[in-house]
Parts: C-alpha cells; structure tokens; sequence
C-alpha cells in the first residue's frame, strides 16, 4: 500500500436519480475513431468485420446481447439499463463496448482490452466508499432461487450496496437463471453519476458430488462427479482438469462466477468431520491436485486463460483446517482448536502456496495451537484475526482473501446471531473484529450482509491513521481491497457479460459428454481394498439379468444440530432401482416398524435362491459441522468421535489424559477436553448390523454365496469390523450407487487407490498426530495388504505406483 497524508474522500451518496431515468438522461457521445452505425436489424455496417446484437428474453427479464468479431467477448445489458454500445473501428473491424457510466467515452474499466488488474484498479477509484464497502460483503446462504428476486435482496443490494452473492440452492436452471438475470438487472437500475456499475457475483459451494443418487446422474441437472477426495482417488491430474473445466461451464450456465472451492486442507486427521471435501492426506498429491483444479476452473477451452467458461476459484482453508484436536470441527465452538503436536505447520500452507494462482483465498476458522496448547504465533485467535498466519499468505498472495461464513459474528458482544465463529475474538464488538479483520489484509466478510460494521471500521482505521497508527489512510486501504475484489469480477469478463441465455444454459447444463465423463470418473475413482478369491472379476450386463441379489436394510438416527432435530433415514444400503437395472431379481429384509415409523427390527430374507450379497455401508456417522460433534449438548462432557460403527471407549493408552486445546478459563488455568473414558455416539450402527445380518444369512443358507462390502466412504473406516467376513470390499468416496455396483460387477476394472489410509484401530488412530499426514498405523487384511495411502487393487492384484 502506499502512503499519503491526503484526506479521505469519504461521501456518503443518497440514491438520488437511479437507473434507466439517469443513465438515458445522460449524453450519449460516440468515442474519438469510432465510426459505423447500429441499423434497425443491429448489425453494425462499414467494416469488414461487424459486431451484431439481439434482443433474449428468458420469461421475467428481457436483455440485448452484443456479439463481437473474432475473439472479442460476447456483451450483454438489460433492456431497461440504458447502457449504450459504443465503437470503435480497429483493423478493418468494428468491435462493441458497453458504455458503463453513460459519459460517451470509452474509459479504461470499461475497454476489455485492457489488463483485468488495470481495468479494476481504475475503477475502484471511481467506486464511492459505500460501494467499496459493499463489495467487502459476501451474503449469507441464499437457498431459493426459485422465489426470484426478493425484497431482502432487493434492499441489501440497494442499501448494503452488496454485490457478492452466495447461492446455495438447487441445480434448476430455469430458475437460476432467471433469479441471476433479476439480480443484474437490479444491480444496473442502481447505477447514478456518483455510483458507476457493479454486477452481482454469484458465488457456490461445490453442488457436483454425485452421492446424492442411486443412478449416476439420478438428478439429470448437472454433470455428477467423484467428492474431492474420490478425484484425489484416481491419482490422474487428468480427471480433475476435466472435472473442472466441465463443472465450470454448468456454473457459469446457472450464473455462478466464484467457486467457494478447492477445499484444500491437508487431511491428516482421519476423525474429521470434513475430510471427504479435501484430496486426502498427502502433501503432494493434494498439491497436484490443487493446482490443476485451480487451473481448469479459471481458464475456458477458447482460450489460454480466462474466458466465457472460467470461474474464479477460492482455495480453502488457509492455512489449513485439518488438524482439529480429536477430529472435532471448526464450525461451533466445539472444534475451534487446531492443534500441532507434530509440529507440521509448513506442510499444511504447502498445497496453498503452490495454488495462489487461484482468484481469492478463504481463511480458516480454528485457532492454532502448538503440542503444548500455547497460540501457534502468540495469538489465541482464528486464522482470519491471526496477523501471522495471514501475513504469511500475503508474501506470496496479492489476489483476494475472503474470511469464512460468520466470522465477524456471535461471541459476547453478538448473542442473537444465530451462528458465530469469532474464534479468540468473541469479547470485540461486531464492528472492532471487521477492523481487526482488515488491519490483516484480509479483504472480504464472509455471510456478512450488513454495511454498517464496514464503515464503522473505515472510520476507526481513518482515526487511526489521524493518530499516527496506520501508516495509510483509510481511503487508500479500502480501495486497494476495492481493486482485489473488482480484478476478482473482471477476470470471467462479468462487466462484458452478466446475463444468462436460457436456451444457451439449458444445453450446457448435464449435457452428454459432461455427464459422460463424470460417470467415468466415478468408476475410475472406485478403490477395491480386498477380492478374495477373484470374487469381482471381468464380466458383462448379460450375466447378471437372471441373477438375485440381496440388498440389506439399515438406518441413521442422525444428530440434532443448530439447524433443527436429527433426520432418521431408513432403506436399503443401495438403491433398489438401480440395483434392479442389472438383475432379475432384488432382495431385501423385512422390517417391523413402531407407531412413529421407526424399525425396531428386521428380518433377513431366505437366500436359497440368491446368487450375490451388496452389503451398502456409509462411514461411521460422528454428526456434521453444526452437530457440535464431541461434546454432549446437555451436559458438557466431552466423547471421542469414532472410526467404527460398533462403541469405542477411549480408554486406551493413547488417549490423552489432558488435551491440547481448551478455553482459558476465568481463574486463568485451561480447560481439559479430553474424552479420557467416554464412549463415542455413531448414528448409523445399523450399518453393521445389516453386514451381520447379510453373513449369518448366508451362512444358514449352507450356500457360497459371495459377499461384496461396498463402503460410501467420507472418512477412513477401521475395517476390523467387516473384513474378515466380506469376500471383497469396494470404496467409493462421493461416487453413486450405480457406479459402485458397476464395478462390484466386473463391468469396469477398479482402478483407483486409498488417497488417505485406513486405520489399524481406533488405538492406531488415538496414537496419531493431529497434524501430520501417512502417521497411521494402517490395517493389514487376511491377505496381508495394507490398507496405507496409495494401496488399491485391479483384477490382477495391487496397483503399482
């Protein structure tokens, strides 16, 4: 940043004269070498090569797109925004731009010409402080685009001037993408001479998993792929381009222009409740990943870089969220610890420094301790408040850094936010921890949809700049994040292009060969652990139509959480309907159900007639990130999260009797959460009794029927519980049903390999270190494989590195 002394141009605009009215109001001047005409057909007549407009409408919105010559991007503008095309003739050809602020010139931010940094950096000295402000905000979950726009967006993009927008609801197309058109046609009604256009940027979580489905694509509304950790699986840098090169085309087709993604944290805590979002536990196999990702999403197949099908991508969790003391998460105050008694700190930045390409960072929540509970760099605070851990991101870093979701909220001073995560901050008020945010150089305010703490906090860096403390001003620092977010927004060419052809979106949206290629990286993806025997072994669809299968029925209490009750789920380990598009016959048990609809028990089937056992079994289920998992609601005591279905007592010599992490306490001792004693809580232990169930079944049928394990896994499992009875064991790690039973099958040769290990036993797992990767004991099968990082097996035996 550089220094100055000049006064802040701190001005706070009224609405005044908004939209079409102002902007039309305005004269409409053609730019210096400009020449042609615009006709009543639109296509721009005098050179060799022509820019040509159309009128689209998508039902709710009309807009006009403007198609340029040669490689010069596609423009679009509402029809009621009163932004006009300017032109300029340049080789024989005529190229468009958009006049943006409507003064009849074609200024530096509006040419697409230029460099995006340049272009940004230009702008953001036009912007209004409010607006800067605004552009800090990222929103809260938005979970219905099918409403449209609403009066709450409506008046935080009016008032907050909030442009960065969180879309966490279904694939549907028609509705997001009439939801997005309203957004940025509303965004340019707000346009006046003191406040020049900012288009709404839609941001998203990762929404392409496929395990949401029996079938490979049971939605049809998006192409579905492996989780990250099943791309992490098929070890092939290959998959992951193509994932993202794909998966961005759809984002941009439902409107979204910031991926809330990669998750690269280093899993080297198998209890985490988060693992499946990362690429598993190794350094360098997450650090290839990453970088692939990060690339594929932001470069389109047009071009060498940026273009139509690019989405900004935003590395998370810096500087790694992995590490939580017992596995516990970072989401509540139950895992606000990440602990290091390893000592492994620089392995954890190691993937993110080799991905800071990427468009924007997003920080972690825990506070970072060391092996012995003292602040990793002196601060008890979260990554977004640790002046070390973020100052270490910017030597290498000058993109955006966003926090996460309500870290500026809750705490002693916020009671009545319904989530907060102001880990080591709780006693600031909500506008101090937005200064102390910015004073690290952290740019944007997750879940934030609120203005007013932001230029509260302009106003205190401001005094403090006044009395010497900040070494620039608060104008200056503002418009430096300014200049991070709009580059952010100019890079997927938002300012050219911000609406949405239905038509266009429709095609895109889970078209063949995306879904194509998703299904095929499910398979690739799929992990087989053990086949005695040959049990799976080459085959095809014709040979299982006259067999019979027994699929075995279980359920999941689930785990109360900030959300609401736990949710019970009861069926079939695999979806019976895709089951049957390969046999004869499906099998399942008999269940006895109470007045509320809960089984109290089941009843497997006579297997005399059945040829094959699918034993479907989820992870051991700890809870989610709001289930505050580790700790009772009620009455405080802590409990181990577990790897095994069965009850674990954590009694074992590993265990600690006192723990790394705690609160301070008033009389200045630290808190004990150890679990030293205490049994774990797994809400699907009905898993196993179905495995049970299926192996005492075919032993009293006194028929060799073979029993295939196929784990949906999220996390490592201990496999002592089902090995030694299962014939072969199939991993799946985000992929669906259908794609397991494919393989199980011998349709697709297994191809992919453990990206993280499985456990020897829950004392292996006590005796590991939070923060260190492959420090596992791993188990060893009946066959004498171990089941470490990088073991996977094909038809013919282990899968060479």
């Amino acid at each position: 940043m550089k220094t100055t002394t000049t006064a802040p141009r701190r001005h706070r605009t009224t609405k005044g004269i908004q939209g079409a009215a102002a902007l039309t109001g305005l004269a409409m001047l053609a730019i210096a070498g400009c020449s042609g005409s615009t006709p009543a057909d639109g296509t721009t007549e005098g050179a060799t090569g022509t820019f040509t407009t159309r009128e689209v409408t998508d039902g709710k919105t009309t807009f006009t797109v403007v198609t340029n010559p040669g490689d010069g991007p596609v423009l679009s503008y509402g029809a009621d925004s009163g932004i006009e095309i300017l032109s300029e003739e340049v080789d024989g050809s005529t190229l468009a731009f958009k006049d943006m602020n409507a003064n009849g010139t074609l200024d530096t931010w509006e040419d697409w010409r230029e460099d995006d940094s340049v272009r940004a950096a230009a702008l953001a000295e036009e912007l209004s402080v409010e607006q800067i402000a605004g552009l800090m905000l990222f929103s809260s979950h938005e979970r219905s685009p099918a409403d449209g726009i609403t009066d709450a967006q409506k008046t935080y993009m009016e008032e907050s001037r909030l442009r960065n927008v969180l879309n966490a609801g279904p694939n549907d197309v028609e509705a997001n993408v009439t939801w997005s058109n309203q957004l940025q046609a509303h965004a340019e009604s707000l346009v006046t001479e003191d406040e020049p256009y900012v288009p709404v940027n839609f941001s998203s979580d990762p929404r392409s998993t496929a395990e949401s489905g029996g079938s490979y694509n049971a939605s049809g509304d998006i192409s579905r792929w492996p989780s990250n950790l099943g791309l992490a699986s098929t070890f092939d840098v290959a998959q992951v381009s193509a994932f993202a090169q794909m998966s961005s085309a759809e984002y941009r087709a439902l409107g979204i222009t910031t991926a809330l993604s990669p998750q690269i944290d280093l899993a080297t805590e198998p209890r985490w409740l988060r693992v499946d979002g990362t690429f598993g536990e190794n350094v360098e196999l997450t650090s290839e990943m990453a970088a692939a990702l990060v690339d594929g999403l932001q470069s389109s197949p047009e071009t060498d870089g940026w273009g139509s099908e690019s989405v900004a991508a935003m590395i998370k969790h810096w500087a790694g969220d992995g590490p939580g003391e017992g596995g516990r998460e970072s989401h509540t105050s139950v895992g606000k610890y990440g602990v290091y008694p390893g000592d492994n700190f620089d392995a954890h930045t190691e993937a993110f420094l080799g991905a800071v390409d990427s468009a924007a960072v997003m920080t972690a929540y825990s506070i970072a301790l060391d092996g012995d509970g003292e602040p990793l760099f002196g601060e008890r605070v979260g990554s977004a408040y640790d002046s070390v851990r973020t100052g270490l991101l910017r030597e290498s870093f000058d993109g955006v850094v966003v926090t996460d979701w309500a870290v500026t909220a809750g705490g002693s001073t916020d009671p009545d936010a319904m989530i907060g995560t102001s880990w080591g901050a709780d006693d600031m008020t909500v506008a101090e921890r937005h200064y102390a945010v910015l004073k690290n150089d952290v740019d944007m305010f997750g879940g934030n949809n609120a203005v007013e703490p932001v230029l509260e906090a302009y106003d205190m860096w401001q005094a403090d700049f006044e009395a010497g403390t900040n070494d620039v001003d608060a104008d200056t620092r503002f418009r430096e994040s300014g200049t991070r977010i709009l580059t952010m927004l100019f890079q997927p060419g938002l300012y050219e292009n911000a609406f949405l052809d239905l038509e266009e979106s429709e095609a895109v949206l889970a078209s063949e060969d995306k879904v194509a290629a998703g299904y095929a990286a499910q398979l690739a993806s799929t992990v087989m652990l053990k086949n005695d025997g040959e049990t799976v072994a080459a085959s095809d669809v014709e040979s299982w139509k006259d067999k019979t299968v027994y699929i075995p029925r279980s359920y999941d209490t689930g785990f109360d959480g900030t959300f609401g009750p736990g949710e019970y789920v009861e069926g079939p380990g695999l979806d019976v309907e895709t089951a049957e598009q390969y046999f004869g016959t499906v099998v399942t048990d008999e269940a006895v159900e109470d007045a509320d609809g809960v089984v109290t028990s089941y009843t497997a089937p006579d297997l005399t007639d059945v040829d094959l056992v699918l034993v479907g079994m989820t992870s051991p289920n700890n809870g989610s990130n709001f289930t505050s998992a580790g700790q009772d609601a009620e009455t405080g005591a802590w409990y181990p999260l577990s790897l095994q279905y069965r009850p674990y007592t954590a009694d074992g010599e590993n265990v600690r009797e006192v723990s790394i992490s705690g609160d301070i306490l008033p009389d200045g001792t630290q808190e004990n959460r150890s679990y030293l004693g205490a049994t774990s809580r797994i809400a699907n232990e009905s898993a196993l009794d179905s495995f049970e169930r299926a192996t005492a079944a075919v032993e009293a049928s006194g028929k060799d029927i073979p029993v295939i394990t196929l784990l949906k896994a999220k996390n490592p499992t201990v496999p002592t519980e089902f090995e030694a009875a299962s014939d072969a064991i199939l991993v799946g790690f985000g992929i669906s049903d259908q794609a397991l039973i494919e393989v199980a099958l011998g349709l697709h040769e297994p191809q992919g390999r453990l990206p993280i290990g499985f456990p020897a036993s829950m004392d292996a797992v006590e005796a590991q270190l939070e923060d260190v990767g492959e420090d596992t004991e791993p188990y060893v099968d009946s066959a004498g494989n171990a089941y470490e990082f990088g073991f996977g097996l094909s038809y013919s035996g282990p899968i060479a590195d």
